[in-house]
């Protein structure tokens, strides 16, 4: 059993246990040898490998082989089959890096794809997903590109999560709490208007055992619930955002799994082949 947010949760996919990376190499090259392609082949190794053992397997097949497994996977397979297969061999970081970069180039952004990583992500995440960024896409800057694709409050937010640095303390100091809890309603139902940039400094740079305290005491000072009334102070992108970091921090997002990504036709269509 594992944490996230605080919350346990038990992963869905155990690390596979007999696991043999070279094993699993000589299945996938032999999946993709000759006419055609063996797509059962290819599921039942990487659909019940961990994230972790896919990447052992990436790096043993350019070694036993000299080729990248990812591009051979691109060369046989194609649509939807093919990224989610694909995206199956990134690692965690580069599957996010590769997904923000894809969220922003081009004509138009996809906002949702930014606040479903960016506002679900720990500081050691986000730092990586930077760094990875950096890496493959020849030097471009996170943060720049947030900067020039995004606007407003929503920009700032998301700036704002990029920096890395909420506090870690694992302590609740309840008279914070019950002063920020004060600072959030001020600055939001009891006022015309809203000060979103008090929501922006409490929910993003704050503790998340913090933050979580907060939002399960917020009740005391409002007839609302913390969620009903972000949803009556703001609204498109930035309520989204908002919204996003609030359920992290109590619900486990499922994250990097075929049906979130692809749709249910995707994986009905992984299911039905393991």
């Amino acid at each position: 059993m594992m944490a996230y947010g605080g919350n346990p949760y038990n992963p869905t996919l155990k690390p596979y246990p007999n696991f043999n990376p070279d094993q699993d190499c000589e299945k996938l090259r032999k999946a993709m040898k000759g006419v055609g392609t063996d797509e059962k082949a290819i599921i039942d190794v990487l659909a019940h490998r961990t994230a972790d053992q896919r990447v052992q397997i990436v790096k043993k097949f350019k070694t036993a082989y000299g080729k990248d497994l990812i591009h051979e996977l691109k060369s046989e397979l194609t649509g939807h089959f093919e990224e989610v297969i694909v995206a199956m061999c990134y690692t965690l970081e580069e599957f996010d890096a590769r997904e923000l970069r894809r969220a922003m180039e081009g004509a138009g952004t996809d906002e949702q794809t930014l606040i479903e990583i960016l506002c679900s992500r720990s500081n050691a995440q986000i730092r990586k997903i930077k760094e990875v960024y950096h890496s493959i896409f020849s030097g471009r800057d996170l943060e720049k590109d947030l900067m020039n694709e995004t606007h407003g409050h929503f920009k700032r937010i998301l700036i704002s999560l990029a920096q890395a640095n909420r506090d870690e303390n694992p302590n609740v100091d309840m008279n914070a709490v019950n002063a920020d809890v004060h600072a959030l309603y001020e600055a939001g139902e009891k006022q015309l208007g809203t000060d979103e940039s008090t929501f922006n400094r409490i929910l993003v740079s704050k503790s998340e055992a913090h933050v979580r305290a907060v939002i399960n005491a917020y009740g005391s000072v409002s007839k609302k619930d913390f969620e009903d009334a972000l949803k009556s102070e703001m609204s498109g992108d930035l309520l989204k955002a908002f919204l996003s970091i609030s359920e992290s921090l109590f619900v486990f997002p499922f994250i990097y799994g075929s049906t979130f990504l692809f749709g249910p036709e995707i994986s009905f269509r992984l299911n039905s082949c393991s």
